[in-house]
């Protein structure tokens, strides 16, 4: 059977949160859709689909017959900023023609956007100065014809085009938009004579709706700009020479240089030179990198000082700079719950306040015979019929938690996962590599059974030499530091979570913990265990010949940020499979609630399991291989970005810096993030239900609900993108 395949789409005329939600709907619903995305925000429309290539059309004309004049384009990798600079990609209309855009097309396209908002400015400039001229003309004089005149000519201009497209949506059978209500609310009030009114409410909601639109194109941009590092042209070497090319056409092992004060363009390896990185962008830590020959270096970061010849490792749709745009854009299509909810309210809440405003025209004017003032106050209703404000306030708002987060370093791979943060009530932790630095080293060495202390290092770094593990590679280092070879055994078995069997020279070797002792019988008469730091023990034919104590340190933020997460009402937990010792000694050292030790990995997923229903939500943090079934289980995960490829794509989010602190700074976020959408929704509710409320009253008119549609949502986007602004 064909899969689904994923296509992501630039959707350009779309200016209306709450046609984007319809369209989403819409396409959903198509059989062959198996999954529809707007990314309203970001104006990026994902669709998983069958036989998308034939599906086109259908989707196409699905989306105009909802917003007409609404194009897709299909986005392929290509550098593409604030969505305007599109090369070689595949543009689509309603008959899917594909173009191939130059430079000229995208200086067109900058220009048909500047001309359009003069246009725009020009038209309510001119609107206005007529709306003036009528107002003084009726006011002062008794010619009450020049200045309906003047009124019906100054709306045409004002509000022709928005008419217009409410007229089509008619047809389309899509009556329930904000310029179909608007349109209706101010045409009723030319109808009962209140001609000022209705070019005054048009006015308004034009001025308004331009600076919605300006306000949403800051906050994108702002996002944007804070995550999207990616270059437009790399210096690389040709001949000795320096070729400014542009960075999707730098291939792997290619050689660029990068002089100081300038971004490193691409994933590398340091090939020449010696400097200092800024990786704040990338990872959030302000504290400058050394690097030098043969050191990996991060595209996005900033090289300070010194010219540096870089051999690139990954290409620019493989670098970290694209990979983060990427992370941005992915976790803004993972849309939270209330996203979801609020979508499915707007479909309900605007039928009902416009049935509100039926019984309102009608009811009490056949009670009261006053026709005109209920009209005109069931037109207030219409007029704040639309949920814009709420529709396009909260995914903007997740959208800014988004690139708040990944501005400090810490990806978000959905909103979902900002919102479920919000209601973690214990956080549990790997140990090691995560409340520790992983940074082992051998602190002490024990002989037993009168071994020779370097037949006792060979013989364990001989086994632990075939181990990735963190414990094992200081052992391999010690032996390397003292000038003592190893030997290839003869044969090797590893028992997750215990330690390493080898044979060498007929043998039998055992390197590990006090369990891999226990199971194979081993004597450990003499031994002590450790009351801080990790033991390895050595074992010959059966008989204990040596200890490795091995230390770990805290990493330097850790005790700060298990005390702020306890601080707000966090539980933390440490999980571990080292000693009872080693683990109550960082626990205690960390000021970590409670700690559980001596766990094999798939121990850690079944305590984690009897964790999640004592204490409900629960967050796991890891950077291991064996952690990615923990990360999985978690209700919401976390892996260190110096951790392992399985732990990384297990996780919910990714911490580029593997500091403690972005923990803390998560969930900062994420309840600043929830609480501003929160307060969005209410705002909005709250200003509407008032404006209708004094519209039965008496002492709202149309101004007040134009302000409670346009007005509601400049102040709820402005209120999103604070998030981006401060400081965690």
């Amino acid at each position: 059977m064909e899969k689904a395949t994923l296509k992501i789409f630039n959707i350009q005329n779309l200016d209306c949160a709450h046609c984007a939600s319809k369209i989403e709907k819409a396409i959903g619903e198509l059989e062959e859709v198996e999954e529809a995305v707007i990314v309203f925000t970001s104006k990026k429309f994902r669709i998983k689909a069958y036989h998308s290539d034939v599906l086109f059309e259908k989707i196409v004309k699905k989306c105009n017959d909802i917003e007409p004049g609404v194009v897709l384009t299909e986005e392929n990798n290509h550098i593409e900023k604030d969505n305007d600079a599109h090369h070689e990609t595949h543009c689509c209309g309603c008959h899917g023609h594909e173009h191939n855009h130059t430079d000229t097309d995208i200086h067109h396209k900058h220009d048909h956007k500047n001309k359009e908002k003069r246009d725009g400015l020009k038209s309510i400039a001119l609107g206005a100065l007529l709306f003036i001229t009528a107002f003084f003309i009726n006011r002062f004089t008794y010619a009450g014809v020049v200045s309906a005149l003047i009124y019906i000519i100054a709306y045409i201009i004002l509000g022709g085009r928005i008419v217009l497209d409410a007229v089509n949506s008619i047809f389309h059978k899509k009556i329930f938009n904000e310029k179909f209500l608007m349109s209706l609310a101010t045409i009723s009030a030319f109808m009962i004579g209140d001609f000022a009114e209705a070019v005054a409410v048009m006015l308004f909601f034009r001025v308004g709706d331009f600076f919605e639109k300006r306000a949403v194109e800051t906050s994108r941009n702002k996002v944007m700009s804070a995550v999207d590092m990616r270059p437009e042209t790399v210096n690389v070497m040709y001949n000795d020479q320096t070729v400014p090319t542009p960075a999707e056409k730098v291939k792997k092992g290619q050689t660029i240089i990068v002089r100081a004060g300038d971004r490193i363009p691409l994933d590398s390896i340091v090939a020449e030179g010696n400097s200092s990185i800024d990786t704040s962008s990338v990872t959030g830590e302000h504290i400058p990198v050394d690097v030098g020959e043969g050191d990996s270096v991060l595209s996005g970061c900033v090289n300070l000082n010194g010219v540096l010849k870089l051999t690139v490792t990954n290409e620019l749709s493989e670098s970290m700079v694209s990979k983060i745009i990427n992370s941005v854009e992915n976790a803004a299509a993972g849309k939270p719950k209330i996203d979801r909810f609020v979508t499915r309210f707007a479909g309900v809440y605007t039928p009902i306040v416009v049935l509100l405003a039926l019984i309102t025209a009608i009811v009490p004017s056949l009670i009261t015979h006053d026709w005109h003032k209920w009209i005109y106050t069931a037109v207030t209703f219409l007029v704040i019929s639309c949920p814009c404000a709420i529709v396009l306030s909260v995914p903007l708002t997740f959208f800014a938690g988004i690139g708040a987060s990944s501005a400090r370093g810490i990806l978000f791979k959905s909103g979902l996962s900002i919102e479920a943060l919000t209601g973690v009530k214990a956080l549990v932790a790997d140990k090691t590599g995560t409340i520790t630095n992983g940074a082992f080293s051998v602190s002490d060495i024990t002989v037993y059974n009168n071994t020779e202390e370097n037949e006792l290092i060979a013989l364990c770094a001989s086994c632990e030499a075939f181990s990735n593990h963190p414990v094992s590679k200081c052992i391999v280092e010690k032996a390397k530091t003292l000038g003592i070879d190893t030997i290839e055994p003869d044969s090797i078995k590893e028992y997750a979570g215990m330690g390493i069997e080898a044979y060498i020279s007929g043998k039998k070797i055992l390197c590990g913990n006090e369990k891999l002792m226990l199971k194979e019988k081993t004597d450990l008469s003499g031994y002590v265990p450790a009351s801080d730091g990790t033991d390895i023990l050595c074992a010959l034919n059966g008989k204990l010949i040596g200890c490795f104590r091995i230390t770990d340190t805290l990493k330097p933020d850790s005790i700060e940020a298990i005390s702020a997460l306890r601080s707000s009402g966090i539980c933390t937990i440490m999980l571990t499979g080292d000693s009872e010792g080693s683990a109550a000694a960082t626990a205690g050292k960390a000021g970590i609630d409670r700690f559980f030790a001596k766990l094999l990995p798939e121990d850690k997923l079944t305590k984690l399991r009897e964790l999640r229903k004592e204490y409900g939500s629960v967050m796991f943090v890891g950077d291991g291989v064996n952690d990615a079934p923990v990360l999985a289980g978690a209700d919401v995960s976390a892996a260190m970005g110096s951790g392992a490829d399985a732990a990384i794509e297990a996780a919910d989010i990714v911490i580029m810096n593997s500091d403690m602190s972005s923990v803390s700074k998560a969930f900062a976020i994420a309840r600043d993030t929830n609480r501003t959408a929160k307060q969005n929704i209410v705002f909005a509710l709250l200003f509407k239900a008032a404006v209708m409320i004094l519209g039965l009253a008496g002492f709202a008119n149309m101004w007040f609900a134009v302000f409670a549609d346009t007005g509601v949502s400049v102040l709820c986007v402005l209120n999103s993108i604070r998030i981006l602004g401060k400081r965690y």
